[in-house]
């Protein structure tokens, strides 16, 4: 299935700043997270950002907080941010059918979302470069079992050219530099 920018909506993760110093590859999460926001707001994608415990965690890393612009950052205590009524409510209200899920920790918040999600009968997609947990063999398990579930494993340039749906457009010419 493909993803569509008018059926999509993009949630990113608890990437905060007590958490992504710890992560592996954080540089690379950080940087395509930063092009899913980009391009979800070239292409009229919504997105929700989440903060696990701010109060012990901290805020959103500020790369992350500046690409999502105007998007609801939201707090939340359960891992899953489907089972927290403040995200439920906010993502249900966006309308969309399908969930781009980006974010920390793969293993915990990013697949017991993605979870939550596939039981609520959503359309799942988890960007691989663009998720992260402290270990390799913890994002290797998470990887496994959301595919192994029904989830569709993607990549940050797979949503982004889905989204694009074609070129030639102004936010194909926009995209294209920041891609390369």
């Amino acid at each position: 299935m493909l993803i569509r920018a008018r059926d999509s909506a993009l949630i990113v993760i608890d990437m905060q700043e007590r958490l992504v110093p710890a992560m592996q590859a954080p540089a690379r999460t950080i940087r395509n997270t930063r092009l899913l926001l980009q391009a979800a707001a070239k292409t009229g994608v919504p997105a929700l950002l989440t903060e696990q415990y701010p109060q012990g965690l901290g805020s959103t890393i500020p790369e992350i907080r500046n690409a999502a612009g105007d998007s609801l950052i939201l707090p939340k205590m359960h891992f899953s941010c489907m089972e927290d009524t403040g995200f439920s409510q906010a993502f249900k209200a966006l309308d969309r059918k399908q969930a781009i899920l980006t974010g920390m920790e793969a293993h915990i918040c990013v697949v017991q979302t993605a979870a939550s999600l596939v039981e609520e009968g959503y359309e799942v997609f988890v960007v691989s470069d663009a998720t992260a947990s402290r270990t390799i063999e913890s994002e290797t398990a998470c990887i496994a079992r959301l595919s192994a579930a029904g989830v569709s494993i993607v990549t940050t340039e797979m949503v982004i050219f889905e989204w694009l749906g074609q070129a030639g457009t102004a936010a194909f010419k926009e995209m294209l530099p920041l891609i390369k």
